[in-house]
């Protein structure tokens, strides 16, 4: 087993890979140590929710003057704002009790990889121009459900307003563009609101080098793989799959 050290700067270098990817960042951070046998999964809530921060935190921080280039227009930023701030303040407790266990983010997985796949099979190819003439429309709603329904563990941001665009006829570069754009400020309203709940006297180190090492993660991958996916999604599907078994095997085989 690495050093804990080592283990948090490989969970921030896959936080930097997964952030630009249809796949839940925030799910392969829990599942890989649980998978590996790494200590940092049995750490105490309050820890991992440190490490959590910290690593939403330096991928932001490398994302944002990426994210201020695709921002869409306001009107489409305060309409898929809307539904994720009124869900999430309704409802983010009881979402993490009652789906933040493997089971729950088997099933998250699951559910974004299907609505993934499929909104990509349907999908159009919307031009840029037709596309921008969109973005000042409905979509903004239904972006803004779709960040909603990414409140669940496993769903992913990035997968579920990039199926949503999907559906809606965009392209995969005008989707992705457009999923990026919406989703810069409740990634960064998420982040400051987990930093300013957690405890005053945090693990400063670790803060650091899980912030350090996702920067460093997710620089590197804006350079390797930009904002937009212009390939079918049906991979990005088939690793949720994937990884949502791994989940569900591991924890039925620990069940008595």
């Amino acid at each position: 087993m690495p050093p804990e050290s080592l283990q948090v700067v490989a969970l921030g270098l896959i936080q930097g890979a997964t952030e630009l990817l249809p796949v839940s960042s925030s799910a392969h951070i829990a599942a890989i140590p649980q998978l590996l046998g790494w200590s940092v999964a049995s750490w105490p809530d309050e820890r991992r929710k440190e490490l959590e921060v910290a690593l939403h935190a330096g991928a932001l921080l490398a994302l944002s003057p990426s994210l201020w280039r695709v921002r869409p227009d306001l009107r489409t930023l305060v309409l898929s704002l809307a539904p994720p701030v009124i869900v999430g303040y309704a409802l983010e407790k009881p979402i993490e009790a009652r789906l933040g266990g493997p089971r729950g983010l088997a099933a998250g997985l699951l559910f974004g990889a299907a609505a993934l796949a499929t909104a990509d099979r349907a999908g159009g190819a919307t031009s840029d121009s037709r596309g921008a003439t969109l973005s000042r429309g409905t979509p903004g709603l239904a972006l803004g459900a779709a960040q909603a329904c990414a409140l669940f563990p496993g769903v992913s941001r990035t997968g579920a307003t990039l199926a949503a665009a999907r559906a809606l006829g965009y392209d995969r570069a005008g989707a992705s563009r457009l999923s990026f754009g919406v989703a810069g400020p409740v990634l960064a309203g998420a982040t400051a609101l987990k930093a300013w709940r957690g405890r005053r006297d945090a693990d400063l180190r670790l803060v650091a080098t899980g912030a350090g090492a996702a920067f460093a993660g997710t620089a590197v991958a804006l350079k390797l793989l930009g904002l937009e996916r212009r390939r079918p999604l049906w991979p990005y599907a088939a690793e949720r799959v994937a990884l949502a078994g791994g989940i569900l095997a591991l924890r039925y085989r620990r069940a008595p």
